[in-house]
C-alpha cells in the first residue's frame, strides 16, 4: 500500500525564496496551460491533451529561459495536475453532478510542487533538484520505497510530503465487530455504548477568528498599509491552520483506537456535502467526518482490518431488537420500542448499523427486516 510521511523542512532564506519562486513559475505554467485549453476549444473546438502540452515544454523553456531553472519533472507534474482537474470535470459531467470547470489559480493558493519520480537521498537533509540540500526534521523513520516527494507551503512553514510503498502491518485479531454512529453532540457512538465527545475546535476558536478577520477586513489593499494587511492575513491563516491540525490530531488518535480494538468497523455512508447545505453546516464541517472516515479506512487497510459503509436510511428510526421502524423527531434522544427495547438513540443506531453489515453482531430480526 502507499503511505504518506510528512516532515518539516527548515530551508535557508535563499532556499525558501527559491521554493517560492518555483511555486510562482508552476502557478504561471498551470494558468497558461489552462488558458491554452480553453482558447483551443472555444475557437477551434480542439481538445488539447496533457501529452501535447508536455511535448511543448522545451519550446516554453526556449521562450522563457527562467523555466530551465525548474526541474523538468516538476513542470510535467504541474501539467498533469491540470489534466487531472479536467478528468474530474468530465467525470462529474457524465454523472450529472455540478461539474465545476477548472479555474485559474492565484499565487497564494498554489502551495505545492511535486517530484513524481524522486531518486534523492533523505537523512538530515533532503535533496531537492534545482534547489539544493534542505534541512529536514525526521521525527519518525521513513519506511518502504520512496515513490514521490511533494514540497508544500503552509503559511510560513515548509513541509516535505513523501509517499512510500510500504508493506501492511497486520495486527492480531481481537474478535470484535463494532458499528459507529457519527453525530454532532457526540463525535461518534459505538454499538458497545462508548461515547466520544465532539471537540468542536472551530467553535472554540471562533471568537479569535472573528476578531482577526474583522481586523483584516478593516485593512485596505495596497498603499503604505499593504504590508499590514499581509501580516494580518497571515495571522488569520495561522489560526485556521491550528484548528485544522487539532482536528487532524483528534481524527488520527480516534481512528487508531478503533482499529486497535476491533477487527471490523461499520459506519454510515453519509452524504456530507448534502448535510453541508443545511443549517447544521458549520457543525458538520467542524466535525470533519469525511476526513475522519478516510483516515479510518487508511489505518484499517494498513492493519488488515475491515471498514464497511452501509446505507444510512432509517438507521436512527429502526429498533435494533425487532427491526420495527418508528419515526422520531431529531430532539428525541431516547429509543423506546413496543418490544421492550430501551436504549439511548445513538447507541441503538450504531447497533442497527452493525446489524446491517455483520449479522453476527446484532439481532437477526434487523437484518431480516432490512432485507
Amino acid at each position: 500500500m502507499l503511505k504518506a510521511f510528512k516532515y518539516r523542512l527548515y530551508p535557508t532564506q535563499a532556499q525558501a525564496e527559491r521554493m517560492d519562486w518555483t511555486l510562482a513559475r508552476c502557478c504561471e505554467l498551470y494558468n497558461a496551460a489552462l488558458e491554452e485549453r480553453r482558447t483551443a476549444y472555444r475557437k477551434r473546438g480542439v481538445t488539447v491533451s496533457y501529452h501535447a502540452q508536455a511535448v511543448s515544454l522545451p519550446e516554453v523553456k526556449e521562450g522563457r529561459p527562467e523555466y530551465k531553472d525548474v526541474h523538468s519533472q516538476v513542470l510535467q507534474d504541474t501539467l498533469r495536475r491540470l489534466d487531472k482537474a479536467f478528468a474530474a470535470f468530465f467525470r462529474r459531467v457524465k454523472r450529472g453532478e455540478k461539474p465545476g470547470y477548472p479555474r485559474f489559480k492565484s499565487a497564494r493558493r498554489f502551495d505545492s510542487f511535486c517530484y513524481p519520480q524522486y531518486k534523492g537521498t533523505i537523512g538530515g537533509h533532503v535533496y531537492l533538484p534545482k534547489i539544493g540540500n534542505v534541512r529536514v526534521k525526521l521525527h519518525r523513520p521513513l519506511e518502504g520505497a520512496v515513490k514521490t516527494l511533494t514540497v508544500k507551503r503552509e503559511v510560513d512553514e515548509w513541509y516535505a510530503v513523501i509517499v512510500c510503498e510500504v508493506e501492511t502491518r497486520p495486527q492480531g485479531p481481537t474478535g470484535s465487530e463494532v458499528g459507529i454512529d457519527l453525530g454532532l453532540n457526540h463525535f461518534l457512538i459505538t454499538s458497545d455504548g462508548e461515547f466520544v465527545d465532539a471537540p468542536r475546535y472551530f467553535r472554540k476558536a471562533q471568537k479569535k477568528l472573528r476578531r482577526a478577520q474583522r481586523s483584516l477586513a478593516r485593512k485596505k489593499r495596497g498603499g503604505n498599509r499593504g504590508n499590514r494587511r499581509a501580516k494580518q492575513r497571515e495571522r488569520v491563516a495561522k489560526l485556521h491552520r491550528k484548528v485544522k491540525r487539532q482536528r487532524l490530531d483528534f481524527h488520527h488518535k480516534t481512528a487508531r483506537k478503533l482499529v486497535r480494538k476491533h477487527d471490523s468497523i461499520a459506519h454510515e455512508a453519509l452524504n456530507v456535502k448534502g448535510l453541508g447545505r443545511t443549517r447544521l453546516a458549520k457543525s458538520v464541517y467542524d466535525a470533519g467526518w469525511s476526513t475522519f472516515l478516510a483516515i479510518l479506512a487508511s489505518k484499517a487497510e494498513e492493519a488488515e482490518k475491515r471498514v464497511v459503509a452501509v446505507d444510512p436510511k432509517y438507521t436512527s428510526q429502526t429498533c435494533p431488537d425487532c427491526g420495527r421502524v418508528a419515526k422520531k423527531l431529531l430532539s428525541e434522544r431516547w429509543h423506546s420500542c413496543e418490544c421492550g427495547c430501551e436504549l439511548q438513540r445513538d447507541v441503538a443506531a450504531a447497533r442497527v448499523i452493525l446489524g446491517r453489515t455483520f449479522p453476527s453482531g446484532a439481532n437477526a430480526a434487523v437484518n431480516a427486516y432490512v432485507a
